[in-house]
C-alpha cells in the first residue's frame, strides 16, 4: 500500500511537471478560437454536430500545443538557464530530463496526427506542416525578428484546423479568425518579448525589440492590434449578417475584446514592465474565452 501510494505520489509530481512544461493552462488561448472554427462549421446543415468530432478537433488543438511548446522549451533549454527570469523552468532546472521531453514531444505530435487522421483525410495529409509550422517557430527568433509572427501564425491555424476538420474545406471567415488570432498573438508576443531585450541582445537573438527598441516595439504591437479590431469589426458585421438575431452578443464580444486590447496596451509601457503577466496571461485568456462563449452561444441559441 505504501509503495502504491508513493507511486501515486511520483505520478501526480511528474504529470504536474509536464504541465509546467507546457504551460498547459495557456492553451484557452487558441482552444477558444478552434470551438469557433468548429461551430461556424457545424452551425451548417451540411455537418451535423457529432461529440466525437468535438473531442477529435480538442485532442488535435491540445496534442499540437503540447508539442509545440515541449520542443520550445527543448531547445531552448541551454537559452533558458542562462536567463535569470526563465532558469528555474523544468528542463534547466532539472525537472524534467531532455530525453523525457524527447519522449513528450513525440507522443504528443503522433497523437495529433492520429486525431488528424481520424478526422479526414485532408487534415491527415496537412499534419505534418501545421507541425513544422508550430515546431519551427522556436528556431525563428534565431534568424529573424518575425519570430512574433511565426507564433502568432501556429495559433492561428487553430480556427481554421478546426473549420477544415469538419467541412474538409477552406473558408473566409475561419480564414479572417486565423488572421485575428495571428495579430492578436503577434501583438501581445511583442509586450511579452520587452522583458527579455538586453537579454536577448546579449544572446544576439532576434525579436521586433532587439531590432527596433523597445518605443518603436510597443507601437509596432499597438499597430498589429489595431489591424486585429478592424478585422474583428469585419467578421462581427458579417456574422450579424448571417445571424441578426444574434446582434447583442456579437456586438457585446466585439466590444469586450477591443476593450481587453485596449486594457492590456494601456498597462504596458517601455519603463512599466511591472504589468505584463496581467496583460499575456490574465487579460488574453479571459478576453478568449468570453469572446468565444459569447458569439457561439449567439450563433447556436439566438439564430
Amino acid at each position: 500500500m505504501v509503495r502504491a501510494f508513493s507511486s501515486l505520489q511520483t505520478f501526480n509530481l511528474t504529470m504536474r511537471d509536464y504541465f509546467s512544461l507546457v504551460t498547459f493552462s495557456h492553451t484557452i488561448f487558441a482552444l477558444p478560437f478552434a470551438l469557433l472554427g468548429f461551430t461556424l462549421a457545424v452551425i451548417q446543415p451540411s455537418y451535423p454536430f457529432v461529440w466525437m468530432d468535438l473531442l477529435l478537433v480538442v485532442g488535435c488543438m491540445v496534442f499540437a500545443r503540447s508539442a509545440a511548446m515541449g520542443f520550445n522549451r527543448l531547445v531552448d533549454r541551454n537559452i533558458d538557464a542562462a536567463n535569470e527570469r526563465t532558469a528555474s523552468r523544468d528542463i534547466p532546472a532539472g525537472r524534467i530530463s531532455p530525453v523525457r521531453a524527447r519522449v513528450f514531444i513525440a507522443i504528443n505530435a503522433l497523437l495529433f496526427m492520429v486525431c488528424a487522421g481520424l478526422l479526414n483525410t485532408l487534415c491527415l495529409a496537412l499534419s505534418p506542416l501545421a507541425l513544422a509550422i508550430v515546431l519551427g517557430y522556436s528556431y525563428t527568433k534565431r534568424f529573424t525578428w518575425l519570430c512574433h509572427l511565426v507564433l502568432g501564425l501556429g495559433l492561428a491555424l487553430a480556427p481554421i484546423g478546426a473549420y477544415i476538420a469538419i467541412t474538409g474545406v477552406f473558408d473566409i471567415l475561419p480564414i479572417v479568425y486565423g488572421s485575428i488570432v495571428l495579430l492578436w498573438v503577434a501583438g501581445f508576443d511583442i509586450i511579452y518579448a520587452l522583458q527579455d531585450e538586453a537579454f536577448d541582445k546579449e544572446q544576439n537573438l532576434n525579436s521586433i525589440p532587439t531590432r527596433f527598441g523597445g518605443s518603436k516595439a510597443l507601437s509596432l504591437s499597438r499597430g498589429l492590434h489595431f489591424v486585429c479590431v478592424l478585422l474583428l469589426s469585419y467578421v462581427t458585421w458579417t456574422l450579424y449578417g448571417l445571424y441578426p438575431t444574434a446582434m447583442i452578443p456579437l456586438f457585446l464580444s466585439w466590444a469586450l475584446f477591443t476593450g481587453a486590447l485596449v486594457y492590456q496596451q494601456s498597462i504596458v509601457s517601455e519603463g512599466d514592465l511591472s504589468q505584463v503577466g496581467r496583460a499575456f496571461f490574465t487579460t488574453n485568456g479571459v478576453a478568449s474565452i468570453v469572446y468565444a462563449c459569447l458569439v457561439i452561444g449567439g450563433i447556436i441559441f439566438l439564430s
